[in-house]
């Protein structure tokens, strides 16, 4: 079936890369110009992530010797019932398949390119015969597309660009529309996470040969597998992850069988003389365990990442986690072993894309020409899992790790490996704690928390067994450098006694019995502190039912697509614009693509919200105050201005962003003070509001006149878009002026500006009053006004959102909403860049004031 893909598909004419050559100046741009290594044991795809005129994403298999390519401009779906719509395009040199950069502008396709997915695919039929008929049937092998696809051509007269359907079959890969997108909530490369069996990892850039199937192999190296492939030595490596589950997998034959070990997971990374000791996290403990290091360089191992687990035996020969941490305490380390058990890349070759069973092959070959008493091979058991738990568990070890035998390596949690435990035993943060009782030093226990889906810290329950005297001290004096007043849990979690809360950043693995229907821990003990672990990441651990065949995609994004997928989104196909037909969970995944860069905007800082419960064309509902006990990563403001109600409202985290829009909030508005003093300014908005009849290029001439005046006074500004008509100048200053003088300076600069230049502005608000003019609004400066937030979306048609910019960027916007919610991925990569400087950039009223003659409280803005 290959062979006839590879040597007999239709092709337009002798060069298969005419079209694409015709329409580059590879003088100019850094695409490809050469076709490619091709042919091999695999075909690879890739998705290319292209911000052209507009973005895209270029869906291309590997045919014929070339990559068949199509535009799909909203990308993939997982959902069958969405039918997304590929045109159709030239063909690309399959060494495309590896392009990441910038195509400059003026050349064909000028923007940014990325490759978002790529791995191996597999026709299903004879694929020539599906192609001709436009009906194209393959399983994809990616890291975010998986299973079973088909390509549709849509029947009609033959266009110079022939229309496809791309839609998704059903298999188990499939993923509600209305649940994921996996464009959005997986938008970044995965070169930085590597690459899977058969993709274009093997291309070399040698000069472009005819078409033939008989290419070299994948690999030159007989000692090495078929899947493996060439490739540096990377300088970073985040491990594979198990997951926990509740019983053994039904499909014994095809899973191996390892000790789960009671220690630290250990990555080395070796490159000729050079070994380095990695935490999971990517912290080098290369300094804590000299002595491992030394024997690893004795043993001239081959430049690789070598995977395991560092452990301390007792004398009966069982690891001993809390032995283990009391070395690293004493820097006596010399009795450490390091069990490997994986070979992620060894001697040139990265290996993620080889079967779990092949790579523990190649890893046993160099590990036993290099025996040593220190690094050991981690063992196999070819009986069942649950007698091999059994044995583990009888001889008081932690319990089992099942892996599958044919499973790739994924620097991500996956069900491939999955854990088995002898009993409940996991992480939790540390939030606190209570005094001691009798003759008992130190501490009477510690208070426990994990994270949940939002992100909040919820209380778990208490350890006050398993502590020797030492190590109560040792906590204790940890316990006092990180005490705070109030409590790092969320909600009102009543603790009995009177406790001490600390910042939630100490980790500590704790056994026990069960959960209770509370969500407290019974039976607990302690079993030490974990420093390779960050406490953000600690969530509590409830096991999966493995099954014989993969239930999901791999997840290869970050902590935003966790809290969407688990955030309950009601009407979710709610139309909210019209105009662009934008829904509800479509705004809900906006924010969670912005999330991370508005946080910086929101954090600490009291917030207004727009919320729009029949869409941007119902009624809108302008909110200062909310209940915020149903808006995870939403809190109160206990202390509010002079003026205000105390209940002030602030987004403390990402998935507040999340809460509030399945609350239907489209807007999300900031006042110009930070919590920490309400009472005191702590930056001045001008907002440049055109009136009717005013063009575009005259609110632009607009920004440059009021920041010119700004500048002159010594007032840095920073420009952003409204998401509306007009633009935003923000001025931040030092806080040292209270809000009386900060609204009447900014009145007091309207002013001047609406005398110096009346043709062009006006200090008066009103319709009537600035037609043909701009109207400077200094009302934003008083205390409880508020502006609408960098990255908020705005509740009008077209769903606009305030972007910051560069003031080099002015010139090329096209209006106050040149950025929308359904264009803000060619922004996301820019981000915050524009304002790196905002956080230094605060200067004192002072010196401006006297320079414009404003007396403090002569001048008001009532």
């Amino acid at each position: 079936m290959l062979n006839t893909l590879s040597t007999t598909a239709p092709s337009q004419s002798s060069d298969p890369l005419k079209a694409y050559r015709e329409k580059r100046n590879f003088a100019a741009t850094p695409e490809p110009d050469c076709l490619g290594e091709t042919g091999g044991r695999t075909l690879s795809f890739v998705v290319q992530k292209h911000w052209a005129s507009s973005l895209h994403y270029d869906f291309r298999l590997e045919f014929d010797g070339t990559l068949k390519s199509w535009a799909v401009p909203k990308g993939p779906s997982l959902d069958p019932t969405v039918k997304r719509m590929a045109v159709e395009v030239e063909d690309h040199p399959v060494a495309y398949a590896g392009f990441e950069g910038t195509i400059p502008a003026r050349q064909y396709g000028a923007g940014k390119v990325i490759v978002w997915d790529k791995g191996r695919w597999t026709p299903t039929g004879d694929p020539l015969v599906g192609y001709r008929a436009g009906n194209l049937k393959f399983q994809l092998h990616g890291h975010k597309l998986q299973g079973k696809w088909v390509l549709v051509r849509i029947k009609g007269k033959r266009e110079k660009q022939q229309p496809w359907l791309l839609i998704k079959e059903k298999d188990a890969f499939v993923r509600s529309a209305a649940e994921f997108s996996v464009v959005d909530e997986q938008p970044d490369s995965v070169l930085p996470i590597g690459m899977l069996a058969g993709d274009a990892a093997r291309i070399t850039t040698r000069p472009p040969t005819a078409r033939s199937g008989s290419a070299p192999s994948v690999t030159a190296d007989a000692r090495m597998p078929p899947e493996a492939v060439r490739a540096a030595l990377p300088a970073t490596l985040s491990p594979q992850l198990a997951r926990l589950a509740a019983v053994s997998p039904p499909d014994a034959q095809n899973w191996v069988h390892e000790i789960k070990f009671d220690g630290y997971r250990m990555l080395a990374r070796i490159d000729d003389a050079k070994v380095k000791l990695f935490t999971r996290n990517g912290q080098d403990w290369s300094a804590k365990l000299r002595p491992l290091q030394r024997s690893l360089v004795r043993m001239k191992l081959p430049p690789g990442w070598y995977d395991g687990e560092i452990v301390l035996p007792d004398a009966a020969g069982i690891p001993d986690f809390g032995a283990l941490q009391r070395c690293f305490d004493s820097a006596a380390t010399e009795e450490v072993l390091f069990y490997v058990f994986d070979l992620p890349y060894a001697d040139g070759y990265d290996l993620r894309a080889v079967p779990l069973i092949a790579r523990r092959a190649v890893l046993q070959r160099l590990l036993g020409k290099s025996a040593s008493h220190v690094v050991r091979m981690s063992e196999v058991f070819d009986a069942s899992a649950g007698s091999v738990l059994s044995s583990a568990c009888k001889m008081g070890l932690e319990g089992v790790i099942a892996k599958r035998i044919d499973s790739v390596y994924r620097s991500s949690r996956s069900s491939d490996w999955i854990k088995l435990k002898c009993g409940r035993r996991q992480e939790f943060v540390v939030g606190g704690y209570t005094d001691p009782q009798g003759g008992r030093s130190g501490f009477g226990a510690l208070l426990l928390g994990v994270h949940d889906a939002q992100g909040a810290l919820q209380h778990a329950g208490k350890v006050g067994s398993g502590f020797s005297r030492s190590a109560l001290l040792d906590i204790r004096q940890r316990l006092d450098r990180s005490a705070r007043k109030t409590s790092p849990f969320s909600g009102t979690t009543k603790i009995e006694g009177r406790p001490h809360w600390v910042e939630p950043v100490l980790v500590t693995e704790v056994s026990f019995r069960e959960w209770t229907h509370g969500g407290l821990l019974r039976h607990a003990v302690f079993r030490g502190l974990r420093s390779d672990k960050e406490a953000s990441l600690i969530v509590r651990e409830d096991p999966i039912r493995p099954v014989a065949a993969r239930i999901a995609a791999p997840r290869t994004a970050g902590p935003v697509p966790s809290l969407l997928e688990r955030l309950r989104v009601t009407h979710p196909d709610r139309v909210i614009d019209a105009s662009t037909g934008t829904t509800k969970i479509e705004l809900v995944r906006y924010y969670a693509l912005v999330g991370t860069l508005m946080i910086k905007h929101l954090k600490n800082r009291p917030v207004s919200l727009v919320r729009a419960p029949e869409g941007v064309d119902g009624h809108l509902f302008f909110q200062k105050h909310a209940d915020t006990d149903k808006l995870p990563g939403m809190r109160q403001i206990n202390a509010g201005l002079s003026i205000t109600p105390p209940a002030l409202i602030e987004v403390a985290n990402a998935q507040g962003l999340l809460s509030a829009a399945q609350w239907n909030v489209i807007e999300f508005h900031t006042m110009n003070t930070g919590t920490a003093s309400l009472e005191h300014p702590d930056r001045l908005v001008f907002d440049l509001d055109p009136g009717a009849g005013v063009a575009w290029p005259q609110v632009q001439e607009a920004a440059l006149l009021t920041r010119s005046f700004l500048d002159s006074l010594g007032l840095p500004a920073f420009l952003k878009t409204s998401g509306g008509k007009g633009l935003h100048l923000v001025v931040p200053i030092r806080k040292s002026h209270d809000w009386e003088d900060a609204k009447g300076f900014a009145r007091a600069i309207v002013l001047h500006m609406a005398k110096t230049i009346p043709q062009r502005f006006v200090a008066r608000s009103g319709p009537k009053n600035r037609v043909g003019k701009i109207y400077i609004d200094y009302l934003r400066n008083g205390p409880g006004a508020t502006t609408v937030c960098a990255w908020s979306a705005r509740a009008r048609p077209g769903l606009g959102i305030s972007v910051p910019l560069a003031w080099n960027e002015l010139d090329a916007l096209r209006g106050g909403d040149h950025w929308r919610v359904s264009t803000v991925q060619q922004r996301l990569d820019t981000g915050n860049a524009p304002w790196d400087g905002y956080a230094r950039a605060a200067r004192s009223l002072g010196p401006p004031m006297r320079a414009l003659g404003y007396v403090s409280g002569k001048v008001g803005g009532k």
